[in-house]
């Protein structure tokens, strides 16, 4: 927090109100106290503390805000120590300084607890047990030992579920197959040690197994080669810990803020010293100079320099911005955005790209039935008939998964994920298998192998009350092991619509879908049909085929579609194949019948590609297919050099990297650790359509920190050149230090809390993406300001004059006549201001700035400002705060806010 750049000018600007502070207390010499202490914590720099991260020590020194705030403590503890000593000092020194103290903290602390809020919430979203028993071979001996333990050289025993424990190289792989979504995205992999069957497009070795991939049929064995930070997983992780220390949008736009405030300030206080010391020249003649009175005069000069810098900086804004991202962080929480870190609430609304993943992003991350094609059924519904009692039967029957009925809602298939995925279909068709599976005694079995590309199973089918052979597998094997054909009339022979179904499936293939055929035969017991692994003698029925695919969540293309409308650029990031992350674009919305080659590549391409090659190619770039997990953080750093804004959506761990690269890195909620953990906002109901609720947040936030922006700006405007022409004039402000810091500090927060509080609006997703280079204060903004304070400036000037030259004891008495008639009236006058007239000029201040934030809220909305009041009951209620606040303080402030009561004829 302490690297925010308003609060780099605050601490500036507390040090020089200590100054002020000590000067007014002690003269010069009092200035001597601050310096010293400065330079004594000066010293802190020369020690280093010791801290620990992830189990690791390591030795920093302090930071220079650090020491300046801890300096400003000292010294501002210093003033009531001086007052008790001396006595004779106004306590109302103290106020400016430990004022702008508060702000410092507050900022800062309020920031902290909402991060470690957050931070609670999603640890309990992370766990990781290393303690997972682990099968090896050591010795000649099979023992089991915990994960943490396992190392280079040893030999695993894998079997189905089982999580893999390090990367390594296959010994023995049978029907082994693979889920590799958190490295690859990709939920099924074949895996061999036979080298004629190996995958040369595969994203990694079709003979390698990685750490945190997880089995899902078959077994194997495999000798371990890399273990921890040396594994695949492993590098993903530690790019992922890599601080690639990105800006965000919203500091550099403060960081320009503060630089804009510092030179204003400083020239104004320039322009003080200078105008001043004319002045003194000019009225005394270098003649008659005195020059112990020009030496008052010019510390006195430089002490309303300094005044006029401590008032430009407006101590409430780095609190009011932290409240406002609290704020949202907390309302997004509702709409499932669990936001870790603050500034992601409102970098969302700057985003130019999304990089998203594929598999449970946009897809289920479940396998299910696409379509099905069985011949025999009429409009591919399941009935009574024999052909559907055949299809539930053989689905049933000849399979390994299961489903879990736990979670009613929410039905998970156990085991293979394509079998799996049969069983919820005959679900959603109303059959549930387990009684059929049961009634369907297991005569012979061979479980499926991605050498044979089949599974068929023997069983006693009560259907008929005969043996029948039931087998699916890849639909060219099956219909190639099949003579007839089931269809609804009858069974034909399988020549009659061979090239029809071979057609079928060459469409399937173009829409990258998965295909899984289906066969029976009735059997005689005197005949062996499985013999050595193989079937033998098939004289099979194909009864048809259905396609698999992992399918797009249902809100996804409407959410996509909400993102490109709002000129917001998406893009593919998968370890999947060209063609199924093509087709899930087409689904999506986002890959069209237009695009080309020169919207894809894949990931060796991206890979063989250099930097300057990219940067031209990568804005026309859609899908980018069989990306290793350092290709994506790599796009996203490229396109952060195109000055894009960039956010990254994954749930796996091969998205970690990116997410931590990206100025906005989401994660789903059923994501992996290192995901989450990586990234700044965690979707927790895993929906895309809550990425484009989280930019509309983001948009409107960053609208309401510009309203606010232009609240506080108009007060600091006017406040500055009421200051600068109080010095010209030779009169004090009629405003106090404390009168200051109730407009500054407690209103300003009122007003922060006011303007964050209202609704966002979802006419913002209607615009484009603000630009980079774009000033948070834009030309609209500026005209305001300085209009706006300008006016506040004039109306108060005529005041002062009027107050000074006609003495009123009720707002009754007030005359408009001799308000004009007094304001260019220069003479002096007998006395200042009275007490009433101080209060009333207060309290017509702070109304000014009361209308002034009804006039931000309805900044850039088009609207007035008492437009949807209905749905801003908390601006409302804080508006309401703030006039009961300001009639407390009127009427019970006394002394300490310079200030008497009005009587209600005044405030009516």
């Amino acid at each position: 927090m302490f690297g925010d750049p308003i609060i780099k000018i605050l601490l500036g600007a507390l040090y020089l109100s200590i100054l002020v502070a000590f000067f007014e207390m002690l003269g010069l010499n009092g200035i001597i106290i601050p310096v010293a202490i400065l330079i004594a914590c000066f010293s802190l720099r020369f020690f280093k503390i010791k801290t620990i991260e992830d189990g690791k020590k390591s030795y920093k020194r302090y930071d220079w805000f650090v020491i300046i705030l801890f300096a400003c403590i000292l010294s501002i503890i210093a003033i009531p120590i001086l007052i008790g000593i001396y006595g004779n000092i106004h306590f109302g020194v103290i106020f400016e300084p430990l004022g702008i103290l508060i702000a410092v903290l507050l900022a800062t602390v309020i920031g902290f607890l909402f991060n470690v809020s957050a931070n609670k919430k999603f640890d309990v979203l992370n766990k990781v047990n290393d303690d997972t028993l682990i099968k090896v071979i050591r010795n000649e001996n099979v023992c089991q030992i915990p994960k943490r333990e396992v190392v280079v050289g040893d030999i695993i025993i894998l079997e189905t579920g089982e999580e893999v424990p390090a990367d390594g190289e296959l010994l023995e792989a049978i029907s082994l197959q693979i889920n590799e979504s958190t490295l690859t995205g990709e939920l099924v992999i074949k895996k061999t040690i036979n080298p004629t069957d190996f995958d040369a497009n595969a994203t990694y070795p079709s003979n390698h197994l990685l750490r945190g991939t997880t089995v899902m049929d078959g077994h194997g064995i495999m000798k371990v080669f890399k273990v921890g930070d040396a594994t695949e997983y492993g590098k993903v992780y530690e790019g992922s810990q890599i601080d690639n220390s990105v800006e965000t949008p919203l500091n550099e736009q403060l960081d320009r803020l503060a630089d804009l405030i510092t030179k204003t300030s400083y020239a104004f206080a320039i322009l003080i010293i200078v105008g001043r010391l004319i002045m003194y020249f000019t009225m005394a003649g270098f003649a008659e100079i005195d020059w112990v009175a020009f030496g008052s005069y010019f510390l006195q000069t430089v002490m309303i320099s300094v005044t006029l810098i401590v008032v430009a900086v407006p101590e409430g804004l780095p609190m009011s911005v932290t409240l406002s991202l609290a704020l949202s962080m907390k309302r997004m929480l509702s709409t499932n955005n669990l936001v870790r870190k603050m500034h992601a609430c409102e970098t969302m609304g700057a985003t130019t790209v999304i990089c998203t993943d594929k598999t449970g992003t946009l897809t289920q991350n479940q396998m299910k039935i696409y379509e099905t094609l069985f011949y025999g059924l009429s409009d591919q519904k399941l009935g009574d008939n024999e052909v559907s009692s055949l299809i539930k039967e053989g689905v049933s029957a000849n399979s390994t998964a299961y489903l879990d009925y736990s979670d009613a809602n929410k039905i998970k298939a156990l085991g293979n994920p394509t079998e799996g995925a049969l069983l919820l279909w005959l679900h959603d068709n109303g059959v549930n298998y387990l009684p059929i599976r049961e009634e369907s005694e297991i005569v012979e079995q061979l479980t499926f192998s991605t050498e044979r590309k089949y599974m068929a199973t023997i069983v006693w089918s009560p259907i008929l009350n005969k043996k029948i052979l039931y087998v699916k597998g890849a639909p060219e094997i099956v219909l190639g092991m099949c003579n007839n054909i089931k269809t609804i009339d009858a069974t034909i022979p399988k020549e009659k619509q061979k090239s029809d179904i071979e057609n079928k499936l060459v469409e399937y293939q173009t829409q990258a879908m998965r295909t899984l055929g289906f066969a029976y035969q009735i059997v005689d017991d005197a005949v062996d049909y499985i013999k050595e692994g193989n079937l033998v003698n098939p004289d099979l029925t194909f009864l048809g085929v259905v396609t698999t695919s992992d399918p797009v969540r249902p809100e996804v293309p409407e959410a996509v579609k909400n993102c490109l409308n709002a000129g917001i650029e998406v893009k593919i990031v998968t370890g999947d194949t060209p063609g199924t992350a093509k087709e899930i674009g087409r689904q999506i919305g986002l890959w069209e019948k237009t695009d080309s080659d020169n919207n894809h590549l894949t990931g060796p391409e991206f890979a063989a590609m250099s930097d300057n090659e990219l940067k031209k190619r990568i804005s026309n770039l859609k899908i980018l297919s069989r990306a290793k997990p350092m290709d994506k953080q790599r796009l996203v750093q490229l396109l952060q050099n195109n000055d894009h804004v960039v956010a990254v959506t994954g749930d796996g761990t091969n998205d970690a990297p990116a997410l931590n690269a990206a100025q906005v890195g989401l994660s789903m909620g059923d994501g992996t650790s290192v995901a989450k953990e990586a990234s700044d906002i965690t979707i927790l109901d895993n929906s895309f359509s809550s990425i484009s609720r989280a930019v509309m947040w983001g948009r409107s936030l960053y609208q309401n920190i510009q309203r606010f922006i232009l609240f506080q700006m108009t007060i600091n405007v006017a406040a500055c050149l009421i200051v600068l022409i109080g010095a010209f004039l030779g009169t004090e402000s009629p405003l106090t230090v404390t009168q200051m810091l109730w407009v500054n500090l407690i209103m300003d927060t009122f007003a922060a809390l006011a303007l964050a509080s209202l609704p966002p609006n979802e006419m913002v997703m209607n615009n484009k993406p603000r630009k980079t280079s774009d000033f948070i204060i834009n030309k609209p903004m500026a005209k305001a300001i300085l209009g706006v304070g300008l006016l506040f400036v004039v109306i108060l000037f005529g005041l002062i004059q009027y107050f000074r030259h006609v003495d009123i004891t009720s707002l009754s008495q007030f005359n408009v006549g001799d308000y004009f008639c007094n304001f260019f009236n220069f003479t002096r006058a007998d006395s200042g201001l009275s007490p009433y007239e101080l209060s009333l000029f207060f309290t017509i201040f702070v109304l000014l700035q009361f209308w002034n934030m009804f006039n931000a809220k309805a900044f850039m909305s088009g609207k007035s400002a008492f437009a949807s009041l209905s749905q801003s009951s908390g601006f409302i209620a804080i508006a309401a705060v703030i006039l009961v606040g300001q009639w407390l303080i009127v009427t019970f402030g006394g002394t300490m806010f310079n200030v008497v009561p009005l009587s209600w004829s005044d405030w009516g």
